[in-house]
């Protein structure tokens, strides 16, 4: 029984540092005629499940506000690298000398 609260309060605790990196830009006045513009592309009013960039938005006349669908890995051994993975929206974490190897990730942020 032990073990299985101190389960639950780890899980709690990497929920509540698992949220997501998110940002908001403001519309000068009359900016957002059409929609909202991200690195070049046109998204429509309302909400957005998944830009190309890997982001869930909402778009007003007022405003764009987005957050991240992945988080970063930064706590993985030195022999591996991150390797962004924008189909799944998520990174990879794989060996330098052998990318076909996965690594063991024990923290993210974002």
């Amino acid at each position: 029984m032990k073990s299985f609260l101190a389960f639950l309060i780890a899980m709690g605790v990497l929920v509540t540092l698992g949220d997501a990196n998110c940002w908001t830009k403001i519309h000068k006045p009359g900016e957002a005629k059409n929609g909202c513009m991200l690195n070049g592309k046109l998204y429509p009013f309302g909400l957005i499940e998944r830009t190309e960039d890997c982001y869930r938005c909402s778009c007003s006349r007022t405003e764009m506000k987005c957050c991240s669908l992945f988080s970063t890995p930064v706590g993985y051994d030195k022999k591996c690298k991150a390797v962004f993975n924008k189909e799944r929206c998520d990174y990879d974490v794989v060996q330098k000398d052998d990318p076909s190897k996965e690594c063991f990730v024990y923290s993210r942020v974002g």
